[in-house]
């Protein structure tokens, strides 16, 4: 898999005249990620975020100042859903955000780029693409271990996960961008003593930390992707959880995956990271232990051992309603790296289209929850409490064995990499409504 090139809009020394960007933790102007924003009930169409700010596309596109690929895909980006940008791959990306760069870092651009510019505090945040379909991978090889040996300790990997990036197929339809409120699920649940299950809202309502994988052009029908051209395919990444009902997730899987216990809700960051931001931040795959089988060669690429994992830190903060009325901030209960994906994206992809599925733009793909090897970055309350098990204590001396009404729990993610400026992914945020859905 090849890694987009790193060029002058990764310079660490490039300022921009926005003055939010320089420095900000998240946004600098060394990221220009894309979204869908709207202001004050106008029509949603496509921006980049830079520090505090938002560049509006469409207004961009009417203005004169872009030329060749960069306005065409200025004005694919003007639209609703940003799917006729992605599905213009990373020609139209890399000459938007060439253009962009320069307008932003050039203060000669100022006086006529800046009507452009809306606070992001002004604006709602929509979801970038209309997401025709979600598969959710389960490539976090310590989730699956830890999650396994709760149910399954002598044997916590099944044969299959070594040879296999295992996934199934989610529910597109109930993903929505950070902040949109999480209500406790109805379902059926039944306790291993019990002779009947129960129905009613969910007793074990979790989160799972996540990277999400925006697809760009898509495929035909029949035509697998060859992992080698993987990254023609990818458009960039966001954060994803994937909200759980554990107790209805253990009573339904049997036989088959994941359905009420998963398809309520999933949500996601406002912003695509592209593929092209990601560049200098991309790190060999780690090496498989000693004895594991080397995947067939439809699933191996060395390009893609070389440079198939990223350089990003995931983090998990949890506040509850009276750590927020105390003016507090979120509890961390989770830290660790990406690089903990025992699959790379590009096996995803290749994996996922090898029997001749068609992935289209703006499909997402989750990458399953991902957990560090030891107990301070594990990416799920169920591996954390041990099913409930060890609740978790809370600076006010509140204890949690999952997440309870007022909850807010918020997901973020920085990139860092020597001689280059970090860049961020904004938040993905979720707070639990206090009732149940009605039944």
């Amino acid at each position: 898999m090849t890694s987009p090139a790193i060029d002058e809009t990764h310079d660490a020394a490039r300022t921009s005249w926005i003055e939010s960007a320089n420095g900000h933790g998240c946004f600098p102007i060394q990221n220009l990620p894309l979204g869908v924003f709207s202001v004050a009930g106008d029509a949603p169409r496509g921006g980049i975020a830079i520090g505090d700010s938002i560049i509006d596309l469409k207004a961009l596109a009417a203005s004169q100042l872009l030329q060749g690929q960069a306005q065409i895909a200025a004005e694919a980006a003007s639209a609703p859903q940003l799917n006729a940008l992605l599905e213009m791959g990373a020609q139209g990306r890399v000459a938007l955000r060439k253009a962009v760069s320069e307008l932003l870092s050039n203060a000669d651009h100022e006086a006529r780029v800046e009507p452009m510019i809306i606070p992001r505090s002004a604006a709602a945040m929509h979801l970038p693409a209309r997401i025709g379909d979600y598969t959710d991978f389960y490539v976090g090889i310590h989730h699956a271990t830890n999650i396994g040996s709760l149910f399954r300790p002598d044997n916590p990997l099944l044969p299959n996960y070594k040879h296999i990036p295992i996934g199934y197929h989610g529910r597109a339809s109930s993903i929505r961008p950070s902040g949109h409120l999480v209500h406790h699920p109805n379902g059926q649940r039944k306790a291993p003593e019990a002779n009947a299950p129960l129905f009613g809202p969910t007793q074990k309502l979790d989160y799972e930390l996540e990277l999400g994988v925006w697809i760009g052009p898509g495929n035909e029908l029949g035509q697998p992707i060859p992992i080698d051209e993987a990254s023609h395919h990818i458009a960039g990444l966001c954060l994803l959880n994937d909200w759980s009902a554990r107790d209805f997730q253990a009573w339904e899987y049997q036989p088959l995956g994941p359905f009420l216990a998963k398809n309520f809700l999933t949500t996601i960051s406002s912003w695509i990271v592209t593929i092209e931001a990601l560049a200098p931040f991309r790190i060999p795959q780690p090496a498989r232990p000693t004895g594991d089988p080397r995947p067939l060669p439809y699933l191996w690429d060395e390009a893609d051992q070389a440079q198939g994992a990223l350089a990003l830190t995931l983090e998990v903060g949890l506040r509850s309603q009276a750590m927020a009325a105390a003016g507090m901030h979120a509890h961390r209960i989770g830290r660790g790296p990406a690089s903990n994906m025992y699959w790379t994206i590009a096996q995803m992809v290749a994996h996922h289209s090898c029997n001749g599925c068609n992935l289209q733009p703006g499909d997402l793909l989750g990458t399953g929850t991902i957990s560090a090897a030891t107990s301070d970055g594990l990416g799920s309350l169920m591996e954390i409490t041990r099913n409930g098990s060890a609740p978790i204590e809370l600076p006010t001396g509140e204890s949690r064995a999952f997440l309870e009404g007022g909850d807010e729990l918020t997901l973020t993610a920085i990139c860092q990499a020597d001689g280059f400026v970090s860049i961020g992914f904004g938040e993905c945020t979720g707070i639990i409504h206090d009732g149940a859905v009605a039944p």
